[in-house]
């Protein structure tokens, strides 16, 4: 289960960093739009920090403090720093599961994000679908509101 996991991070991971790449104007990445409310640069930021946070200092002792609020805040970003977060977040979430056994994801997670009690290997198959969820979502925004 943990090799399975890091492969589909890591891989929808360089999912969202091809998106980002493939954003033919730059400045698009954080444009919304009338009934689109957050830029695909605020989703990037968010996943970022979300994995960050649930796994990379939850799980993995990181020392990473997530500020959410920024998340959906901070605006132009330069496309190379979102790549760099991007990145690094690929080698913290791919090293905090790897250090994980699999008697540690049957144990309870140790906070309740969801507002219940679940084991370590749900949360974390959450937080995948919540990854492939916004993934969806920036590709959509790319394909919509990066015009020339």
């Amino acid at each position: 289960m943990i090799q399975s996991l890091q492969s589909l991070f890591t891989r929808d991971l360089n999912k969202l960093k091809t998106e980002i790449e493939s954003y033919q104007n730059e400045e698009n990445i954080w444009k919304t739009d009338n009934n689109i409310s957050n830029s695909a640069g605020n989703l990037c930021l968010h996943l970022v920090g979300n994995l960050n946070h649930y796994i990379g200092a939850t799980l993995g002792n990181s020392g990473y403090i997530r500020n959410r609020d920024l998340e959906f805040s901070l605006k132009n970003i330069p496309r190379t720093e979102l790549i760099q977060q991007i990145e690094r977040t690929i080698e913290t979430v791919d090293l905090t599961l790897g250090n994980l056994s699999a008697e540690e994801l049957q144990k309870a997670y140790p906070s309740e994000p969801l507002g219940y009690a679940m084991t370590t290997e749900y949360f974390l198959i959450h937080l995948f679908g919540h990854l492939s969820y916004h993934l969806g979502q920036i590709n959509y925004h790319r394909r919509l509101l990066d015009v020339k």
